[in-house]
């Protein structure tokens, strides 16, 4: 299958200036505009624009509000190119309820003082209105973000709004996102259970509840030909380790064209599963070899999260939607001689993110679980990298809980699992208290990079608490 690229957001960009100060200073409009297409032209980089163009009066403020409803805009940016008041403000982000983040760019690094007259100091008074529109937004009840910085040459700031436009890209690729879950819960896991409501409440996903008979069906209706691509697929993407069987090979092969087809079928973006079965039967035999089709799955962008932890499948979509990958991982081992903590997952991997190619390894058993079958072994690959996990409150609301630190080079278990060395900002006892007195799940998401920055917006803009450690 292709790989299911996630949908840019769609940001309405507004500035805004007094009507007034046009017959007084001519030509500072233009030049404001300018300045607007400007921001204009480096957000479409990074999103989808829809522009209301520069807004200069209450009246033009409420046309703008009704525009970025009927666009169904995702997150507004407000460009602040002069002074404007905050009635030209508040209405647009009243009619469209999104998440507003205000930006403050100033076009000149310092003014000229001696020789800059009232029109200069006004094209470069982006500042004045800040604390005014703050204000309104705080006595409205809405929430907002300011970005403040220079309109050029400024890394800081523009990587500021990017990571507001690629953390919008996230949210938005969570509304309305299908979350499969097939199974159940791993019994036991206290930790894992979840409220779908809450899920379609906080998230605005789905959940679509899923049989194993949905996959059995697939999976026996698997063509001999469908069932050859696929083990020319794993050929291609995997290294075979000699212990691997053409029978086994074939079975999770065949699993794996069923999976797809489910994908397809119930139009899923991510999948929680786990099935036990019994006595070697057809529905534990499916569930022992879903590690192949379900690696391939997280790699295209549909992330499937094992043992049916259906907030860790939230917390690798984000991952891979913000482009980190976001691989299903636990806690191994704390190594207290090189400083850093083992971290891996049998079952799926997100094996796009790993520096060698992954292995397929045979094992005759899986620990803590039913059948034996082709599992995938590989390790993210050596660099920065963030871990990201979705919990629930006493209170009931979900929380975000992530921290970076470096993918380290090393021997790893070669047990058929996904594992790799991680190093963070706190030694492996410290690091592990901290983590654990948040209360996470056990399981959370491994991707590449360094993404905390990003993960904090996206989670100010759900409204959900976020703690980073370290």
């Amino acid at each position: 299958m292709e790989r299911r690229e996630p949908r840019r957001a769609k940001v309405g960009v507004f500035g805004v200036g007094l009507a007034a100060y046009w017959p007084q200073f001519p030509g500072l409009r233009e030049r404001l505009e300018g300045y607007q297409r400007h921001v204009e032209s480096e957000i479409s980089k990074w999103a989808d624009v829809v522009s209301a163009g520069l807004v200069d009066t209450a009246p033009a403020a409420y046309e703008a509000g009704r525009l970025f409803s009927r666009e169904m805009v995702d997150l507004l940016v407000c460009y602040t190119a002069t002074y404007a008041t905050s009635s030209q403000v508040l209405p647009i982000v009243q009619e469209r309820r999104v998440p507003v983040v205000v930006l403050n760019l100033q076009p000149s690094a310092a003014l000229d003082y001696e020789h800059t007259d009232t029109g200069e100091w006004l094209a470069n008074c982006s500042a004045c209105c800040v604390p005014e529109i703050s204000c309104a937004f705080e006595r409205s009840g809405i929430d907002f973000n300011v970005v403040s910085g220079m309109l050029f040459d400024d890394e800081e700031a523009w990587r500021e709004i990017q990571e507001w436009c690629e953390a919008a890209m996230a949210v938005a690729n969570l509304r309305g996102a299908r979350f499969g879950f097939l199974g159940h819960t791993y019994p036991g896991m206290l930790d894992m259970y979840s409220d779908f409501t809450m899920i379609h409440a906080q998230l605005g996903a789905h959940v679509e509840v899923l049989e194993m008979d949905d996959l059995k069906d697939r999976v026996l209706d698997a063509t001999p030909e469908e069932v050859r691509r696929k083990i020319e697929e794993a050929r291609e993407i995997f290294e075979l380790d000699r212990s691997v069987t053409s029978e086994n090979l074939e079975w999770a092969a065949k699993v794996a064209v069923g999976l797809e087809k489910l994908v397809e079928d119930f139009d899923l973006d991510a999948l929680a599963y786990y099935y036990r079965g019994t006595r070697g039967d057809l529905y534990e035999r499916i569930g022992a070899g879903m590690i192949l089709g379900n690696s391939i799955l997280t790699a295209n962008g549909v992330p499937a999260s094992g043992e049916g932890d259906l907030k860790n499948a939230v917390a690798m979509k984000v991952m891979d939607t913000l482009g980190a990958g976001g691989s299903y991982t636990e806690f191994y081992a704390m190594d207290f001689k090189e400083n850093f903590i083992l971290m891996g997952h049998d079952g799926p991997g997100h094996i796009s993110i790993s520096d060698r190619k992954p292995i397929l390894r045979e094992l005759p058993l899986y620990h803590g679980k039913a059948g034996f079958g082709v599992s995938v072994e590989f390790n993210v690959r050596t660099g920065p990298i963030t871990i990201f996990g979705v919990t629930q409150t006493r209170h009931g609301r979900l929380k975000l809980l992530a921290a970076e630190g470096e993918s380290i080079p090393g021997p790893i278990l070669q047990i058929g699992n996904t594992n790799s060395r991680l190093r963070f900002g706190l030694p492996p006892a410290k690091f592990m208290n901290a983590w654990c007195e948040q209360g996470p799940t056990h399981h959370c998401a491994l991707g590449v990079g360094h993404r905390l920055s990003a993960l904090r917006k996206v989670g100010r803009l759900l409204g959900l608490e976020f703690v980073s450690i370290g």
